[in-house]
């Protein structure tokens, strides 16, 4: 049984069609369905039923998808445990956020892609959080504080913000000064989240409103910058507004508790080298402190 099979019948189940797990896998749509075949004359039994809106799994299929990506991810495993030091192959699909990724995650991305000439490697920024099974993505890069979920995170580095306001805003409707104040200002937010700050080394939870909402940082910002109202974002984003005057830091007694930038990936006993090394090398760049040489060169100092 071919392991290339394997893995294709699994992409094909996660991505519930041929032509979107083509695209993943890289292949042409008449390889994927070869394979499939193949597997299917292999084992005997129908996996997938084809229609002309996707594939969907039989009952055998689905019993069977479980066991395919076990011996997939096992021989992953194997073959690193084999050749810890070879070069790492195959694929490498990111999600990451859209308002820091190409600036700050990209050329660590690129120095790794240098790095292994012979790995693949598809990054998708979009501040959407993506469903990494479902989409097929190894690992995301999130940035904030972590929803609960079944996803396995790592700590690559801290992630600082404060609230922001334009000078004609903090004229016109005056500055928060503690945060029960935020319930009487406009907020600008990327949904319905919760803002936190810090009381002494007590954390107070506010639910800001307001009428302007989008799911980038960068429209948030520009957003603030026209004097729509006030906004919590990480310092990368508005440390050049602030420096020109365009920005005023705002409530400097009650800052939010720094978030965390992470990697996160689906459940595995084993996460695949590629992702170590990956993770590997965000850490060496964020994980030094605020002022490390890393973030400098990435523009976070």
């Amino acid at each position: 049984m071919d392991i290339e099979d394997l893995r294709t019948f699994v992409e094909v189940a996660d991505a519930r069609g041929v032509s979107a797990a083509a695209l993943r896998l890289g292949v042409s749509k008449s390889m994927v369905s070869r394979r499939l075949v193949r597997l299917e004359e292999e084992l005997g039994v129908q996996l997938l039923v084809r229609t002309t809106r996707g594939a969907s799994l039989t009952e055998a299929g689905t019993t069977f998808r479980d066991y395919a990506a076990r011996v997939s991810a096992e021989i992953d495993v194997a073959r690193e445990t084999l050749l810890p030091e070879g070069e790492l192959r195959g694929r490498l699909r990111i999600a990451a956020p859209l308002s820091f990724g190409p600036t700050h995650l990209a050329p660590v991305i690129a120095e790794m892609a240098r790095r292994h000439p012979l790995l693949h490697i598809q990054t998708c920024y979009s501040d959407r959080v993506v469903d990494l099974v479902a989409e097929g993505y190894d690992c995301a890069i999130r940035l904030g504080y972590l929803q609960d979920s079944n996803l396995i995170a790592k700590r690559i580095g801290p992630l600082y913000g404060k609230l922001v306001a334009s000078p004609d805003y903090v004229e016109r409707f005056g500055a928060p000064e503690k945060p029960d104040d935020l319930v009487a200002h406009q907020a600008l937010m990327q949904g319905t989240e919760g803002w936190q700050f810090l009381d002494g080394e007590k954390i107070v939870n506010v639910n800001p409103r307001g009428r302007f909402k989008a799911d980038n940082a960068v429209a948030l910002v520009a957003a603030a910058v026209a004097g729509l109202g006030i906004a919590w974002l990480p310092d990368g984003i508005t440390d050049e507004y602030i420096a020109s005057g365009a920005l005023l830091s705002l409530m400097p007694r009650h800052p939010p508790p720094s978030a965390g930038i992470y990697v996160v990936r689906p459940p595995a006993q084993y996460p695949a080298r590629k992702v170590r090394v990956l993770t590997e090398m965000l850490i060496e760049c964020f994980d030094h402190g605020a002022t490390s040489e890393g973030q400098a060169a990435l523009g976070w100092t």
